[in-house]
């Protein structure tokens, strides 16, 4: 784990200026995107089997066409293999754990076949109590159990950079498995592996990926998605 922290100390760095440099646009983005959500929740015709991506600006596809980020690249592998089921987007710039938990409930008026839950980057980028972070995973995943319990539950772990120190960083990246162990939920252990700190597969502010970045990031998690459509056929 170190030795990654160490390769993506400079996209990291990168990474840390991006985000004070975008925050103000991603507040605009945040604010449209939730005008947009606050006028109808997603509808599935009645035999599709929903999956649903629930997470921030990654999730989002932040700086690219939604249906170029994995979320939408997933739904075009679903339709070239032919299967029924339909991808829900519930990425929002910005969001923190404790932002997703108050807006879950709202992405669960229909059940999810398949569940995948990708934040606590921003969490991590803010310092914020490694404990609140994984207290707030937890509930979310709770939640979503506690309404749907046949959902298939993936879980995507993520890195931060070691600026507020090397003990919080492994705090951080060590959350995810526990969670994942805890809740005995599938785990993604890096969602950006082999992109995170590429710069020619990132934006120009070195923290999301480009078109060739996310399918990559795709190709990733593919595969746990395939296995649990398998698990439900």
């Amino acid at each position: 784990m170190h030795s990654k922290l160490a390769r993506l100390f400079p996209y990291f760095v990168v990474l840390l200026f991006g985000l004070v440099m975008i925050s103000c646009s991603e507040k605009k983005i945040e604010t449209a995107e939730s005008e947009v959500i606050s006028e109808k929740a997603p509808e599935a015709e009645s035999d599709e089997k929903l999956i649903l991506f629930f997470g921030n600006s990654l999730t989002a596809a932040y700086g690219i066409d939604q249906e170029d980020g994995f979320a939408g690249l997933t739904q075009k592998r679903i339709d070239s293999l032919g299967l029924n089921y339909k991808v829900i987007n519930g990425g929002l710039s910005g969001e923190t754990t404790a932002g997703g938990l108050s807006r879950l409930d709202w992405f669960l008026e229909d059940e999810p076949a398949i569940f995948v839950l990708e934040l606590g980057g921003n969490d991590g980028l803010r310092g914020i109590k490694v404990s609140e972070s994984k207290s707030n995973l937890l509930k979310m995943i709770d939640k979503v159990r506690a309404k749907f319990p046949d959902t298939k539950i993936i879980l995507a772990g993520m890195q931060i950079p070691p600026n507020m120190g090397q003990e919080y960083a492994g705090e951080f990246t060590d959350m995810y498995p526990a969670v994942a162990e805890e809740k005995d939920v599938t785990l993604i252990p890096f969602l950006l592996e082999n992109v995170g700190g590429i710069p020619e597969l990132n934006l120009p502010d070195g923290i999301h990926p480009t078109e060739e970045g996310h399918q990559i990031v795709f190709e990733t998690i593919w595969p746990y998605i395939e296995q649990k459509i398998n698990e439900l056929s």
